[in-house]
Formats: C-alpha cells, structure tokens, sequence
C-alpha cells in the first residue's frame, strides 16, 4: 500500500526540516516511544530520525 503523505515539522534545529515550508524532507521517518512515558498524549512518542543541524553558531 503506497501513500503520499506530508510530514509536517516544525523543529528547526533538525537538518531534515524546511524551515520555509515546515516540511519533513525525508521519504520516511522512524517514531518511537517515550520510554517510561505514560501520559496518553502527544508526549510518548518522538522522532527518532531526528538529526541536529549544526550551524556556525556551535
């Protein structure tokens, strides 16, 4: 089953995310639990793809 879905980000420190579109620009992404979390809300679950963008600040 092939679908075409749009991942919305909006952490900007994250080198897979266009910041101007607030965009996801990988083709898939891997969520993960919270570990020891156990609220029944958004908060259990992150983006394990997750990559810092370092930037000339750092």
């Amino acid at each position: 089953m092939e679908k075409n879905q749009k991942i919305n980000c909006t952490v900007e420190t994250c080198k897979y995310n266009d910041c101007e579109k607030q965009e996801c620009l990988l083709e898939q992404i891997i969520v993960e639990p919270v570990q020891g979390c156990k609220t029944k809300n958004p908060d259990e679950s992150m983006c394990s793809s997750y990559d810092y963008q370092h930037t000339d600040e750092d």
